[in-house]
């Protein structure tokens, strides 16, 4: 059975992608790390294998975050698209608002609450951790 590809892109349309197979993990992050690199109060994600990623159009640059955090980036348009971590070697997270559908990739916890800011509300039917989830390799 061939699975179906999942497509995105960044909002000029310079990179596209697509994922095969079913996200490891999906995620709302409240850090104020992803908090400016998409300067919303939040920031979505779907992970994955990096062999289950594909760009097939465009190359993404890349800025150090921090030490262990490579986030990807539309160099035209400045769209937020992945992170990749040292921590979590063969993984890479793409923001799921870039999905074609990201309501197939509805976030299952909530994390880094710890760090939310204070008039943005969190959502009592997710699973919340104060820090990372700990997502296994």
């Amino acid at each position: 059975m061939v699975m179906q590809a999942e497509p995105g892109g960044c909002l000029c349309g310079a990179i596209r992608y697509r994922v095969r197979g079913a996200a490891l993990s999906t995620s709302l992050c409240h850090c104020r790390s992803c908090r400016l690199a998409c300067g919303g109060p939040t920031l979505a994600w779907a992970i994955f294998r990096a062999d289950q990623v594909e760009f097939v159009r465009g190359a993404m640059r890349e800025f150090r975050s921090s030490p262990p955090a490579l986030r990807g980036f539309c160099a035209e348009c400045g769209t937020a698209l992945t992170y990749r971590t040292d921590k979590r070697p063969g993984q890479i997270d793409i923001t799921t608002a870039t999905f074609d559908h990201p309501e197939r990739f509805a976030p299952r916890v909530e994390i880094y609450v710890a760090e939310r800011i204070a008039w943005q509300p969190t959502n009592a039917r997710l699973t919340q951790f104060d820090g990372s989830s700990r997502v296994p390799i």
